[in-house]
C-alpha cells in the first residue's frame, strides 16, 4: 500500500516517550492467534495440586466445529504501490507508548508482517486468513491483508475458491469487510472480548507460511495493550505462535467463541517469538456493522494533544497519584477547544469511564460517533471539573476503501474526496485528496495521499468537477498534484 502523503491538520497526539517502533505491514500475508473451545478445562494448580497430574485442554473439538468457517485469501496487486499499515493515521488523540515497557520503546521490530520481496514490475500477490460471520457469505479480516488489492480470492476448507468483494476497509482498526456470492456457509460464533481474562487458553487457526489449516495454542498475555501507530485500538496480547500468513485470522476462546482478529506481532526475525496482538472482535463487528449499513466507518475526535502523567506531573498537578490524561495542546475550534479543554487539564473520566493511562482515551473517542455529546471530568487547578463535548470527526470526507477492480474500471481511477476546512487552513490549498487510487491513475504514478490542484491547468475545487473534466477529456491529461512539500505533473493516458 502506497503510504498515504498527504499531511493531515489533525493534531497527532504527543505522548511522554513517545514510540518510534517500526510498524511493517502484514499485508498480504496473515496471521492468526490460537484460542479454542475443548472438551476439558485445565485443572488450576494449587499449592496441594501436584503439577505433573494437570490435564492440558484439547482443542479438537473446537478445530472440528469452528475451523470449516476460517479462510484463505489469496490477492494480487498491480505491484506499483507497497503496503504499510499504520502509517495512514489522521490522528489526533492517540496516546503514545507509555503502555509498553521502556525495551520496546522505540524498537524497529513491531510488526504486521511484511510482504514477501518480490519484483516490482509484475503482479504482487500475497496470502491472509479471515473468518465467515455470516452464512451468506460475509467475511472479516484485516484491512492490510486487502489492501490495494486489484483481485481477491477466498478459499475454502472444503477447496471451493470464489472471487471476493472488498465492502470496505477501516485502516484506523485495521479491519476489512470482504463477500463471497456463496449461501449455506459455516460461521463462527462471537465472544466478548472483555469477559476474557489473562491467563486464558486461545487458539488461532490459519495459515502462516501459508500452511493452509494450521492450529496454534497459548495463553492471553494482556489486555487492552497500547502499540505503536495503533492508538485507537486496545489489543489482545498472546503467546500463541502467528506467523506471516496469519494475519486476519481468528482468535478462540475456550469456549470456541471468537474474541479477536490477529493483527500484530513483535520479531526481532520477522516470526513468530511469543508476543502476538489481535483486535478485539467488538471493535471489529462494530466496523462490519457500519461498513454494511452507511458504506463508511465514522470515528470520533477531540482534536487535542495528550500525554502520559508520570509521578513528577501528577505532585505538581497536586494528583493522588499518577493517572489520567494530561492535556498538553488543543487544537483550534476543535470539539476539545469549544468544551474548554485547556493544556495543563488532566483528563480523569471520559463518560463516566476513568482514564487510568492516557493510552485509555483514544479508544474511548474513537469508537463514538461524530456529533455524540460526552462528559469529561477533569483536573485543573488543584481540583475536578466536568466539561461537555460534541465529539468530531476523525474520518472527515474518508469512506471505507471501495473495491478495487470496480475503481479500475473508471476512466481516471481514483477514489477522491473535498479537503476539510482544517486542511485548507493549515496548507492554504484547493483541490481534492486522492483516497484509493487504480487503474490509468495507478499506472501513471499517482499515489493514495496526494492532492490534485488542477487537471490541463483547470483549478480542481470537488469530486464532482474532477469527475466532469474527466468525463469531457480526450485520451490524455496532465494532473498537477501537491505531493508533500512539492508540485509535480503527472500525464495521465485515461482508460
Amino acid at each position: 500500500m502506497q503510504t498515504r502523503t498527504f499531511r493531515r491538520t489533525a493534531v497527532a497526539i504527543a505522548v511522554a516517550g513517545a514510540f518510534a517502533i517500526g510498524v511493517v505491514s502484514a499485508d498480504r500475508i496473515a496471521f492468526h492467534q490460537a484460542s479454542a473451545a475443548v472438551s476439558a478445562a485445565p485443572t488450576p494448580v494449587t499449592s496441594t495440586t501436584p503439577v505433573v497430574g494437570a490435564t492440558l485442554p484439547d482443542f479438537s473439538v473446537l478445530v472440528e466445529q469452528y475451523g470449516p468457517a476460517v479462510v484463505n485469501i489469496s490477492v494480487v496487486s498491480d505491484g506499483r504501490k507497497v503496503a504499510s499499515h499504520g502509517e495512514d493515521q489522521d490522528d489526533d488523540d492517540s496516546p503514545g507508548s507509555d503502555a509498553l515497557p521502556p525495551q520496546l520503546r522505540n524498537s524497529p521490530f513491531f510488526r504486521n508482517f511484511p510482504m514477501p520481496q518480490m519484483p516490482r514490475q509484475g503482479p504482487m500477490r500475497g496470502v491472509g486468513s479471515g473468518f465467515i460471520v455470516s452464512s451468506d457469505g460475509v467475511i472479516l479480516t484485516n484491512a492490510h491483508v486487502v489492501a490495494d488489492a486489484d483481485e481477491v480470492t477466498v478459499k475454502l476448507t472444503d477447496r471451493r475458491e470464489f472471487k471476493a468483494k472488498v465492502l470496505g476497509s477501516d485502516k484506523t482498526t485495521d479491519i476489512a469487510v470482504i463477500k463471497i456470492d456463496a449461501k449455506n456457509l459455516p460461521t463462527v460464533k462471537i465472544g466478548d472480548p472483555d469477559a476474557t481474562k489473562v491467563g486464558e487458553w486461545v487458539v488461532a487457526i490459519g495459515q502462516p507460511f501459508g500452511f493452509e489449516n494450521t492450529v496454534t495454542s497459548g495463553i492471553v498475555s494482556a489486555k487492552a495493550r497500547a502499540l505503536p501507530q495503533d492508538s485507537y485500538v486496545r489489543f489482545i496480547q498472546t503467546d500463541a505462535a502467528v506467523n506471516p500468513g496469519n494475519s486476519g485470522g481468528p482468535l478462540f476462546n475456550l469456549r470456541g467463541e471468537v474474541i479477536g482478529i490477529n493483527s500484530q506481532i513483535f520479531s526481532r526475525s520477522g516470526g513468530f517469538q511469543g508476543l502476538a496482538f489481535a483486535v478485539p472482535i467488538d471493535v471489529a463487528m462494530q466496523v462490519k456493522d457500519e461498513i454494511q449499513q452507511h458504506g463508511k466507518v465514522s470515528h470520533g475526535k477531540l482534536g487535542i494533544t495528550i500525554q502520559e502523567v508520570g509521578q513528577g506531573l501528577a505532585d505538581n498537578f497536586g494528583l493522588k497519584s499518577p493517572a489520567g490524561a494530561l492535556v498538553s495542546s488543543v487544537q483550534k475550534d476543535s470539539p476539545g477547544a469549544k468544551a474548554g479543554l485547556q493544556p495543563g487539564d488532566v483528563i480523569l473520566k471520559f463518560n463516566g469511564k476513568e482514564i487510568s493511562r492516557s493510552s485509555d482515551l483514544p479508544p474511548l473517542v474513537a469508537t463514538l460517533k461524530p456529533g455524540t455529546s460526552a462528559t469529561l471530568e477533569v483536573w485543573r487547578d488543584g481540583k475536578t471539573k466536568e466539561l461537555t463535548a460534541n465529539v468530531g470527526s476523525l474520518d472527515e470526507g474518508r469512506v471505507a476503501t471501495a473495491d478495487k477492480a470496480e475503481l479500475g474500471k473508471g476512466r481516471l481511477g481514483v477514489a477522491v474526496r473535498p479537503l476539510s476546512p482544517e486542511e485548507k487552513r493549515s496548507t492554504d490549498l484547493e483541490g481534492v485528496v486522492v483516497q484509493d487510487v487504480a487503474g490509468a491513475a495507478a499506472r501513471a504514478g499517482v499515489r493514495a495521499g496526494d492532492v490534485i490542484v488542477a487537471v490541463n491547468n483547470t483549478p480542481v475545487k470537488s469530486p464532482e468537477q474532477l469527475k466532469e473534466i474527466i468525463t469531457k477529456a480526450g485520451k490524455t491529461v496532465a494532473l498537477l498534484v501537491q505531493r508533500d512539500d512539492a508540485r509535480i505533473f503527472i500525464p495521465v493516458t485515461l482508460g
